[in-house]
């Protein structure tokens, strides 16, 4: 009897472990497949991709630039009333990102600038511009690289990065919706 307690014991060991290293493993090709590119924050800091935005979050995904009078305004504030439903959440572990689709202009300032100027200049809400061939590296990884600017896509994405579970939110769908299905990925829904 001690034997086969000794015997479930270092099976529980064993499995533990190849779960860790499967783990370990789906993390590296996560990061593999997202790039762990360097990028630059809003405040002028230096972010990984992967490691410093995407690893062990739910995450909010859309794309713009900061001299867009058109949907990059109106997809952003409507990402303004879904981040209002999910206080206490922001940063641990729902965050939104805001990738420059036009890196040339978009500097840090112009990115901060843009927040404020949207009301999305809150924590748990990073904007992203860095050199050109990175962000254009990541945005083709997402799906919604084009070389036109003015004709960028303004669907979104949403992802549980750690159950590699991703959705597309279209920009018709209502801040009710997304929120549903924010609810969904973080587990609440």
């Amino acid at each position: 009897m001690k034997l086969k307690s000794q015997c479930l014991a270092w099976l529980a060991v064993a499995l533990t472990a190849l779960s860790g290293h499967a783990a370990a493993d789906e993390i590296e090709r996560a990061r593999d497949y997202f790039t762990n590119l360097e990028l630059i924050n809003q405040d002028g800091e230096t972010v990984r991709f992967f490691d410093d935005v995407l690893k062990d979050k739910v995450v909010v995904i859309n794309f713009i630039f900061t001299n867009c009078e058109g949907a990059c305004p109106l997809m952003t504030h409507k990402l303004t009333l879904v981040r209002d439903s999910f206080e206490g959440k922001i940063g641990n572990p729902l965050q939104f990102v805001s990738l420059s689709i036009d890196p040339e202009r978009d500097t840090p300032a112009a990115m901060k600038e843009f927040a404020k100027t949207h009301r999305a200049d809150h924590d748990g809400w990073v904007f992203l511009t860095g050199k050109p061939e990175n962000l254009e590296t990541i945005i083709k990884r997402l799906g919604q690289f084009t070389d036109d600017v003015e004709a960028h896509s303004t669907m979104m994405l949403a992802g549980n990065v750690n159950a590699a579970h991703w959705i597309k939110i279209q920009p018709y769908e209502q801040p009710p919706q997304i929120t549903e299905k924010i609810r969904l990925l973080l587990g609440d829904g």
